[in-house]
């Protein structure tokens, strides 16, 4: 009789697949459901694998832009007069890692170089952009870059004698403005754009924080951008500046029109804008959607009027008018009444996305304002926070950090 066979052993299960094992293209089109950025980049440190997977691929980087806003971390409110800026973080209790982003920076600009008097301090901020602030000390007329989610402070270069000779009539300084182009966002660099004007033209100084130099290029005076009126009105006509996609706007205090600068060219030029804004550089924000557009932002009571920068078949730039968003219903959400609110007052547009306040402290300086935000396509409103308008108003949006990115700094640092 044949011996029974021993019975063959189990086959073996196969062995679980986990997120680590998963390739790298699989894994990118898992993080593009994260939320946010500040989710991404709490999602990327959890391990090698993972930050591997979205510093390995601009093109992920491309594609998570385009589906998620850049996020607001909150607002800078810089008085006037001698006051370190005070910062109104977004707080939401859904968003940990918004909160998270901005428990890690310097947002209170502990940063900054000490001050020759602690009760006097006396840096403002100029501009504030692309994760930069740009300050300028209002007794010493020194200057600084600094960024509060990496702590990197630069102190700029005093502008040469050169750019202060050569006016016309009256010379007037304008503001800084902090740009971080694509091409040099990944590695940290940064432009500084300072600008002034004289009686009919407008120049303007260069610093690129790359540049082996460190110095300030100085542009020659533009060909003449207005006509002198008769009234003999010469000295302001440029009103403070925004950078917007590698643009710096001037609104002129009297003519329907801004003065150009593009970053990338450096050539000023020349836009109209609707009649009716004429004056009016208190009810709009220019801007752009989050394809790109040029836009304007306009304030009326409590609609917002959206004008466009459109193409015309035969080439020809012009304004048209965009979308109308009724917001009257926002005493829904505020429960204050129209009356109390006073009218909107539009603060900043960033990428599409529209910020905005009510109107109280200017009626009375002892009443909060609330600041609100609309997606211009989503049409979707968000309640921000009550506060006093009592200061310059400074958005901050979170910008794409570079330590998701590899460069050749961060392969030296890893020794790859």
């Amino acid at each position: 009789m044949a011996s029974e066979q021993p019975p063959s052993p189990p086959a073996a299960e196969p062995a679980a697949t986990t997120l680590i094992g998963l390739g790298g293209d699989l894994l990118r089109e898992i993080f593009l459901l994260l939320p946010s950025l500040p989710s991404l980049v709490r999602a990327a440190f959890a391990c090698r694998t993972f930050l591997d997977a979205v510093r390995s691929s601009p093109a992920f980087r491309r594609r998570f832009r385009e589906l998620h806003a850049q996020p607001l971390l909150g607002i800078f409110f810089d008085p006037d007069g001698p006051a370190i800026p005070a910062f109104a973080a977004l707080r939401r209790r859904d968003d940990p890692d918004r909160r998270a982003a901005v428990r890690r920076g310097d947002f209170f600009l502990t940063g900054l170089p000490d001050d020759d008097d602690d009760a006097r301090p006396g840096w403002v901020i100029s501009d504030c952009h692309d994760g930069y602030l740009v300050l300028e000390h209002i007794y010493t007329r020194e200057a600084l870059a600094y960024n509060p989610l990496t702590l990197a402070l630069d102190l700029l270069p005093p502008l040469p004698d050169e750019f202060y000779e050569g006016f016309q009539g009256h010379y007037n300084g304008l503001d800084y403005h902090v740009h971080a182009p694509e091409e040099c966002r990944d590695h940290g660099a940064f432009r500084v754009i300072y600008a002034c004007h004289d009686d009919s033209r407008a120049r303007a100084a260069v610093f690129s924080s790359d540049s082996d130099a460190r110095a300030w290029r100085v542009l020659p005076y533009s060909e003449a951008l207005r006509t002198i009126p008769e009234s003999g009105e010469r000295e302001h006509w440029l009103t403070a500046g925004r950078i917007v996609d590698g643009f710096v706007y001037w609104v002129y205090s009297d003519e329907a029109a801004m003065l150009v600068l593009d970053t990338t060219t450096l050539h000023f030029s020349r836009v109209d804008l609707p009649d009716y804004l004429k004056g009016q550089t208190s009810m709009f924000r220019v801007g752009k959607t989050r394809d790109g557009v040029l836009c304007v932002v306009v304030a009326i009571q409590f609609n917002l009027y959206v004008w466009l920068r459109n193409i015309r078949d035969d080439g020809v730039e012009v304004w048209v008018r965009g979308q109308r968003f009724q917001l009257d219903d926002i005493v829904e959400d505020t429960g204050g009444t129209l009356e109390e609110h006073g009218q909107l007052k539009v603060v900043s547009v960033v990428d599409g996305v529209v910020y905005f306040s009510t109107h109280e402290t200017f009626e009375d300086a002892n009443l909060p304002c609330w600041f609100l935000s609309i997606d211009l396509e989503e049409n979707a409103l968000d309640m921000l926070f009550q506060r006093n308008y009592d200061s310059h108003v400074h958005p901050y949006i979170m910008p794409w950090p570079r330590s998701l990115v590899r460069d050749k700094a961060c392969l030296q640092v890893e020794g790859a």
